[in-house]
């Protein structure tokens, strides 16, 4: 594994509140969380760079809804 680097985070008090409560739900550490984010964050984009799209499915209706990145290439 590559050697770990630290960084500052300056998120608002409301992003920090959504931060821990996901952590806690997930039982993991907020820096387990944020890296999570980044992985799928770095997934999506290079799907949409691929020229993908990505769709969300209603569990009970089966509803299909485009997820839309602002500020990537279509």
């Amino acid at each position: 594994m590559a050697a770990k680097r630290t960084m500052t985070l300056n998120l608002s008090g409301q992003e920090m509140a959504v931060l821990e409560k996901l952590a806690r739900e997930e039982g993991i550490t907020k820096t387990a969380l944020m890296r999570q984010a980044l992985r799928l964050y770095q997934s999506m984009h290079a799907r949409v760079k691929r020229g993908e799209k990505l769709f969300s499915e209603g569990r009970a209706n089966k509803e299909k809804s485009e997820l839309v990145f602002i500020g990537l290439p279509e």
